[in-house]
């Protein structure tokens, strides 16, 4: 009688870490390539999230990958999983 529930996978995004001002966070820059409607060309979109890092490893211009959490804030709701590569 008891299934075994499936938790939702959270989901990933991957992109550059842009500030790494407040003490334990990064703010990271999404791109995202969009179909607009009417003109059928592709758009480059961007999105910034706050995302928590817990040791202060990242530094501004690091490729990293980001995962969905719960609130850690009010505008902090993604943890930096790995860091991809580092800046120059």
């Amino acid at each position: 009688m008891s299934e075994k529930v499936q938790k939702p996978r959270k989901s990933t995004k991957v992109g550059v870490v842009t500030s790494n001002a407040p003490d334990k966070s990064v703010v990271v820059k999404v791109e995202n390539f969009v179909m607009h409607p009417l003109y059928r060309r592709f758009m480059r979109t961007t999105s910034k999230f706050m995302a928590h890092d817990e040791e202060n490893t990242c530094n501004v211009g690091d490729r990293v990958v980001i995962e969905e959490c719960r609130p850690l804030s009010a505008r902090k709701r993604w943890r930096v999983r790995k860091i991809i590569a580092r800046a120059q």
